[in-house]
Formats: C-alpha cells, structure tokens, sequence
C-alpha cells in the first residue's frame, strides 16, 4: 500500500479513545474504555489460561493416556492454540476490533460464521462460569461437606459479578493479582513434582522416568492392545483441548488494550512460553512423579473438584507430604473463582460485539459509567444460576456433562479464529497489500493456520469416538456433537434469514478501524 493511501486510512470511531482519558474528555456513546494496562493484558491472558483443566483435568489425561500419551496430546494441541493465536494477532494487530471473535469471522468470512461464533462464544462461557462456580463450592466441601454446594455457588456468583459491574481497570487489577496468584501456585506444585520425582521427598523414591517403562509410557483406553493405546492418546488430545480452553481469552481483551499494534504481538507471543512452561512442563514432571496405573490416581479422577481430584496431590501425597494438600485446595479455590469471573467477563463482551453487530438486541450493545456493557454482563451473569443444578448428589456428573460441552464450543471458537483467518490473508492478496505492511507477521503464517485448522476439525469429527465404544451410549453421543449442531443451524439460519452472502478479497473490508502509528 502506497503511502498516500495510509493517509486516507480513517480510523473505527471505536478506537478514537485509545489514549488514557484526562479531564475534559469524552466517552464515545456504548463504546467500551481501552483502559486495561498491558500488566493487565499480561496477568488475564495467564490467569484465563491456567484453570481447573490443566490443575485438575491434567490427571484424566495421564490416567487415559499414560505419561507419553499425555505429553505428546499436550505437545500438539499446545501447537494448535499457539497457531490460533499467532493468526489471531495478525488480524487484531492490523485491524484492532472490540467486537470479539465474531467480528472478524464476520469481516473477513461471512456474517452467517460472525454470527455462530458470537453465539458460540456466549454459549461456551455461560456454562463454563457455573461450571466453575460449582468447582469452587466443591473446593470448600473438601473442609465443610455438610455444607451444600449450592450455598457457595450462591455466594460466589454475587462477587464475581458484582467484580464485572465495575470499571474495566478494578477487573484487570483483580485478574492481575489472581494470575500472579496462579503463576506462583504453578511454580510450587511443578518444582515440587519435580524435586519428587529425583528423590527429594520424604519417601526418597527417585522415580526419574521409571513409570515410563512400569507400567509404560503409554495407556490402554477402552480397548487393549495398539487399539487402546491410539484411543489413550486420542483421549488425552481430547482431555488438552479442555486444558488449553481459555488460552485464547485474552483476544477478548484486544479491543480494550492501548496500543494495539505494539501489545497485541507481544502478548500472542508470551502465549508460546506459558504454553511450554504450565502445560508441557507441568504433564511432564506429573508422568515422572506418579505412575499412570496408581490407585489413588485412578480414584481421583473419578471424584468431584477438589484437590483430592488433582493429580499434582496424588503426587505428593504418594510421596508422603502432608501439609500441601490443604495448600493446594486453597489454591484451587482462586483458580476457580478467577475462572468463573473472566468467564461473565468474555460471554458479556461477546454478547456486546453481537449486539454491536445487529445480530442480538441492540439494548446488549449499551454501555453505562465507564464503559461496562452492563446489560451484556447482566444477561451474561443470569446464567451462574446454572450452577445449582450441581446442588444435587449427582453434581461431579453434571459437571462433566457441562466439561464436555465447553470443550466443544471451545474447539469450534478456534476454527472461527482459523477461518477468519484465512479470510484475511485472501483479502490482503486481493488488494495487494503486503505482508511486510502487517504490524505483527505470524510464524510461519499462513501454513500454520491450515494445519491447526486441520488438527482442530480431526479432534472435532472424532470427539465423540467413546459413545460407540465399548457400546453405544445416546447421551455422550449428544453432549460430543451438540454443541457441533448449533453451531452449523446458527450459521445456516442466520444465512437464509439475512441472505448473507461469502465477503469476497477484493470487497473485504481492511480499511476501516486500521491504525497507523
């Protein structure tokens, strides 16, 4: 692009208040206020990436798969979110949006994919927030279990909302804090695992890589053989995909960050080394520090959320430490608080980019004081009261129904990201803009992007694999592909209503919202 054409470039009316507001300033009307700090950026990004999946879940993985199962599952959905974010960055560093993924899905694909992914994206996070809500009041029933869970679902729901009615700045403060919590928290529990496994708990067992060859690097799942050792990875794939819901968050935060172009790179970039630090560090040392086989292992997974459920616990506690099971259940419970307070957080934002977009009612695009979507948030935090359907003795089981169904919804939000994408980049050939014009260049964009497009619909064709094996069960069959369904009748509906038709390159929309610095 010539240079006089980045003279006439006109920036988004919603981007107009980038710079801090000082005294005399306005608010533009129903925009949100870029006032979260790049630490805050930062601390959301780790805090919405490390939760109940990676501290809890971890223990399904390696319990399924074996150590050598779980870290190859994490190694390569890891590389899938890393390309999610790194395509994510290209398309928010040129063109900063605060509509959320919707928005690009809808610029650079077609309104109808804009549309499913803002739903999506609001169906996912609706259910994850009394999912979590109901993790923590399970974390309290591991001191208090004559206490019903419902009490402290009911508790909980009240300050993570009242925290999202507040100014943007007073959340990312708190996620800020809750994430260095969780950076903290992570460190113990894998230098611990670590220092167990080469002989430095009380037992002086120096496991190193022993449990690699007994009882195997690999598991066998629902079938033996080479058979079940494929389906024990396969689920471990599976299992990583719930660990890494999350990752992508912090896109969300894009169009209410300060100088786009310099933070949206740098925080898809922090992406890689949180990914190798927390994820494949931490299933590392747990397949060093406990056997995949071991009873107590294999009991936790099947309990509800707490920290008798973690595997880094199983860990310790078989290597005879007493005190850091309280400590860990502790930790749990910011984990999971955190969690359910960026998940209002991301369902209110989507909500709003959908409203914004005249693809849900205009009331959910309105802003009140200091630029909170108040009625999104609302509508967005309704639905906590989900969480008492967890009240009941059956709580673990709907829990994992409601798991299952975020794991879905997460995996198709990636391919919305992928698909915008690859959108972009057509538009970009179409109307001869460089690539070396792009603020922030992917690596190894845009090849990157069609493999994890790919890897991500594999996992999504087969993730319902163990509702036909050993025998075919109706409802894990649902609870696989449901989320699948919505997603293509929103796409289809929205299409035949609106008769919305494919943006083409050359028609595509790279102008407007562009910002040069």
């Amino acid at each position: 692009m010539s240079e006089e054409k980045k003279v006439d470039v006109q920036p988004d009316p919603s981007f107009e208040n980038a710079k801090d507001h000082g005294v005399g300033d306005t608010q533009p009307v129903n925009e949100l206020r870029r006032d979260l700090r790049p630490s805050h950026i930062f601390m959301f990004s780790i805090a919405c990436s490390i939760g109940t999946g990676l501290v809890i879940g971890s223990g399904q993985a390696l319990a399924r798969g074996g150590p050598g199962g779980a870290l190859i599952g994490y190694i390569v959905i890891g590389t899938v979110v890393f390309c999610v974010m790194t395509a994510l960055g290209e398309m928010a560093a040129f063109l900063p949006m605060n509509k959320g993924f919707s928005g690009y899905a809808t610029r650079m694909v077609d309104p109808a994919l804009g549309f499913a992914t803002g739903w999506n994206y609001f169906f996912k996070y609706i259910m994850a927030a009394p999912t979590n809500l109901t993790a923590a009041g399970l974390v309290i029933q591991y001191w208090r279990p004559d206490l019903n869970v419902a009490i402290w679902v009911a508790v909980f729901a009240t300050v993570v909302i009242a925290i999202n009615v507040l100014h943007v700045r007073i959340f990312g403060e708190i996620e800020f804090w809750a994430g260095g919590i969780k950076v903290c928290i992570m460190v113990i529990l894998i230098l611990t695992c670590f220092i167990i496994a080469v002989g430095g708990g009380p037992n002086h067992y120096a496991s190193g890589f022993a449990y690699w060859k007994t009882p195997g690097a690999f598991a066998e799942y629902l079938l033996a053989g080479p058979k079940g050792r494929f389906l024990g990875w396969w689920a471990c794939m599976r299992q990583a995909c719930f660990a890494f819901t999350g990752t992508e968050v912090v896109g969300m935060t894009f169009g209410e960050m300060p100088n786009p172009q310099k933070n949206v790179p740098r925080a898809v970039k922090q992406t890689f080394w949180r990914i190798f630090a927390f994820y494949i560090l931490g299933i590392l040392v747990l397949g060093m520090a406990v056997p995949y086989d071991s009873s107590d292992l294999l009991t936790a997974t099947n309990r509800s959320t707490s920290a008798a459920a973690s595997p880094f616990v199983v860990a310790i506690e078989s290597a005879g430490i007493k005190v850091l099971p309280d400590f860990t259940n502790a930790s749990l419970l910011v984990f999971t608080l955190s969690a359910a307070s960026s998940d209002i957080y991301c369902a209110s934002r989507s909500l709003y980019g959908l409203a914004r977009d005249r693809q849900a009612p205009a009331i959910f695009s309105k802003t009140v004081g200091k630029g909170v979507p108040v009625y999104a948030t609302g509508m967005s935090a309704a639905f906590t009261a989900l969480g008492f359907l967890n009240a009941s003795k059956s709580s673990s089981t709907v829990f994992d129904n409601l798991v299952s169904l975020v794991t879905v919804f997460a995996a198709l939000n990636w391919l919305a990201i992928l698909l915008s994408h690859i959108g972009f980049r057509r538009g970009l050939a179409r109307q001869g803009i460089m690539i070396a014009e792009l603020p922030y260049t992917g690596f190894l964009q845009p090849y990157a992007t069609y493999y994890a497009l790919g890897v991500t619909a594999v996992v999504l064709l087969f993730n319902g694999y163990d509702a036909f094996i050993p025998r075919f069960r109706v409802e894990t069959m649902v609870l696989s592909y449901l989320g699948i369904l919505l997603f293509v009748v929103n796409i289809l509906a929205w299409k035949l209503w609106k008769r919305t038709k494919r943006v083409k390159g050359p028609e595509m929309d790279l102008v407007t919202g562009r910002r040069i610095e």
